[in-house]
């Protein structure tokens, strides 16, 4: 089997485990959303398998995996794993102990704020894939690239499991990061 067809089979195998077992919320999290809850995925332990295969896969090159808080954690650290590179955390504001690098950032709700260590982790040139669950408007992503750009790393890829086709993730990703940053999801909601 080619690489081409094995990254497709590995593709197939996630979105099919994702359609299986993601779970469907009405009115949640405000009336009229409908919510795809994907820890029904995470839970079953062939569904995460094909989930943070095909994700490594999308992250193939990496030094680091960057998982954004808190999601991008438990499927990062997977990807991490299955490549044999480290893992960051890029926290929310405050749970980190300092010194810390931070970046404040909008949402479509207001302000808030990403984090990274600043001692303990040299960034400088490393190829970095941040990877998180859902890719929706596209602030927080942008937010944890700049964030690690300016720490020193360089932000190759994006991955997420799903990424909600009514939003404008990939338009703010593409307009702020520009084409350099590749941005993969394994299904669109």
């Amino acid at each position: 089997m080619s690489l081409t067809e094995r990254s497709s089979d590995l593709r197939g195998l996630a979105q099919a485990a994702i359609e299986q077992h993601a779970r469907l919320v009405a009115d949640f999290p405000s009336p009229g959303v409908e919510f795809k809850d994907l820890t029904p995925v995470l839970a079953d332990a062939a569904a995460f398998a094909a989930v943070t295969g095909a994700l490594a896969q999308a992250c193939a090159g990496a030094d680091l995996i960057a998982g954004i808080d808190a999601r991008g954690f438990l499927v990062g650290g997977a990807v991490a794993r299955e490549l044999g590179t480290g893992l960051v955390a890029v926290r929310k504001a405050g749970k980190l102990p300092p010194p810390v690098i931070g970046v404040d950032y909008q949402l479509e709700y207001g302000t808030s704020r990403l984090e990274v260590p600043a001692e303990g982790i040299d960034f400088t040139g490393r190829r970095v894939a941040v990877v998180d669950d859902v890719l929706a408007t596209g602030g927080t992503v942008v937010a944890a690239t700049r964030l690690l750009e300016s720490a020193g790393a360089r932000v190759e890829a994006i991955a997420v499991v799903m990424e909600l086709a009514d939003l404008p993730g990939r338009a703010t990703i593409a307009a702020d990061l520009g084409p350099a940053v590749r941005v993969h999801n394994l299904c669109r909601g």
